[in-house]
Order: structure tokens, then C-alpha cells, then sequence
């Protein structure tokens, strides 16, 4: 029997005296009575454990998951005595309360509905562990659900069903965009055309009035002459300005002059051709 024995870092030695506990060793040297029947029987870690679980379960649409829990745990200081004589496989009965609480939760639960529900499942798991393993001396730090793995053709349908929901999304959205692109043009043509008709309207204002104006100081000026004489030669100093500016026009190749009838009507009808041409 050895009189001495050391204790490594992030551990707690049990020492017992004729196979009874008497106290804890820290980590370090240890000095044992030998006479007296002491010695070191083991060891608890104090640091903090990890342990995931996997847990294969049937929820309530009779979808077979694969949830994985993943429990952080720890002993608790001045309970080395509870952790160790009072719990030989502390891993085994964290892991049976995990399977306890998943399977009676998840079949209560559509799939969708798990995916959602992770957080709830976590919170239940570390109730019940807290509750049961307080009196081991282990406390539960934290406990994650950290993976929920349904059959590969049903995580295939519902991927196809996520594309073909976000496809029709996205060919709302585009026919959306396009409808309003069409309502945009269509009400900057209603715009433009109502300003060109504006325009014009003030054009022709503009017009008669200039021509009221013109009959009436070409009356004050050449006295004896008729209104219809004076329109006459209006719209035929019109009709060579329409010729000048239809010959001045590159684009402008074939030039219609109808010939026959009144001087009036050849010029009327020029005017027209001429607007027709442009």
C-alpha cells in the first residue's frame, strides 16, 4: 500500500480509510496514512462534460426523426462524495431521462411543428435533468437541441416544397414588378399624351389669334380687301413655307402636288399632303 499519491489538475481524489470515505483530495501531492488504512480509491472530474445524445422518434404525422440533444454538465463543488458512490454511470442516466422526455414530447407534435418547438423540448430536458440529477451531485449547465435529421425522401419533399412555394413567391413578385412597369407606362403615356394635346391646343390658340390679328391689320393696311381675299393669301404664304420645310427634310423623298381645281382648293389640298408627308 502506497503512503503517498498525487491528484491530477481538474480532478477530485476520494480517499477512504477500511473501505470507508473519509475525505476529498485536491489536485496536487497527497500524503496517506498507510498505517492507518488509507488510500486513494478514484477520481470525479471537475470540469465540464459534454454529452450528446442521439434519440430516433416518431412524431405525429408518423415522421421517423433523428433528434440530437447535447447536455453540458458539471459536478457540483463540495457534492464529489454524492457524484461518485452515489451514481456509477452518471452518462447512462443522463441519457435515459433525454430519451424519457423526447419521446413523450416529439409524437405529440407534427414535424413542422418540432422545428419550432426546439427550444421547448430543450427547456423540458433540462427540467427534468436538473430535478433528477441535483441529488447525484451534478448540476446541468445547459442543455440544446442541436440537430432534428427527419428520413432523406421526406427532408427531399419538403426541400421541393420549400423551392416550389419560394418559386411561386417569386413569380408573383415578378408578375407584380411587370404590372407595375405596364400601369407606370401606361399613365406616363396618358401624361405625355394629355401635355401634347395641351400643347397643341395652345398652338392652335396661338395660331388663331395670330391669324385674327394678321386679317385685321392687313384690313387697316390695304383697304378694300376681303377677309376671304386675305385668307387666301394667308394659306398661301402657309403652303410655301410647308414646301420649304418638307424639301429641307433629308428624310423626305417623294413630294405629292395634286394639280386641277381652284387655286384655294390645290393650296388646301397641298397643305394636307405636305402634314401627311411630315
Amino acid at each position: 500500500m502506497a503512503c503517498f499519491a498525487s491528484v491530477e489538475q481538474g480532478n477530485i481524489g476520494l480517499i477512504e480509510q477500511f473501505g470507508k470515505f473519509v475525505r476529498t483530495a485536491r489536485p496536487g501531492f497527497q500524503c496517506l496514512n498507510c498505517c492507518a488504512g488509507e488510500e486513494l480509491v478514484g477520481h470525479i472530474s471537475t470540469r465540464l462534460q459534454t454529452l450528446d445524445v442521439s434519440c430516433e422518434t416518431k412524431t405525429k404525422d408518423n415522421v421517423f426523426v433523428l433528434i440530437v440533444v447535447s447536455v453540458q454538465y458539471c459536478v457540483v463543488q463540495g457534492k464529489e462524495y454524492e457524484a461518485f458512490y452515489n451514481l456509477t454511470d452518471p452518462r447512462s442516466q443522463i441519457t435515459a431521462y433525454i430519451f424519457d422526455v423526447v419521446r413523450a414530447a416529439v409524437p405529440k407534435q407534427e414535424l413542422d411543428e418540432v422545428f419550432t418547438a426546439k427550444e421547448e423540448i430543450a427547456g423540458n430536458v433540462k427540467k427534468l435533468l436538473t430535478e433528477a440529477m441535483e441529488s447525484f451531485g451534478f448540476q446541468i449547465v445547459n442543455t440544446l437541441v442541436t440537430d432534428i435529421s427527419p428520413a432523406l425522401l421526406v427532408k427531399n419533399a419538403m426541400n421541393e416544397i420549400n423551392a416550389a412555394s419560394r418559386n411561386r413567391v417569386a413569380t408573383h413578385d415578378k408578375a407584380e414588378a411587370e404590372k407595375l412597369l405596364v400601369v407606370k407606362a401606361a399613365e406616363a403615356e396618358a401624361e405625355s399624351k394629355y401635355l401634347q394635346g395641351v400643347g397643341i391646343a395652345r398652338q392652335r390658340q396661338a395660331i388663331v389669334t395670330g391669324l385674327r390679328d394678321s386679317v385685321t391689320a392687313f384690313s387697316k393696311e390695304i383697304p378694300g380687301t376681303t377677309p376671304s381675299e386675305i385668307m387666301q393669301m394667308m394659306m398661301l404664304t402657309q403652303y410655301f413655307d410647308m414646301l420649304k420645310d418638307v424639301g429641307g427634310n433629308p428624310k423626305n423623298n417623294t413630294v405629292m402636288m395634286p394639280a386641277g381645281g381652284t387655286a384655294a382648293d390645290e393650296m388646301r389640298s397641298g397643305i394636307m399632303q405636305g402634314n401627311i408627308v411630315r
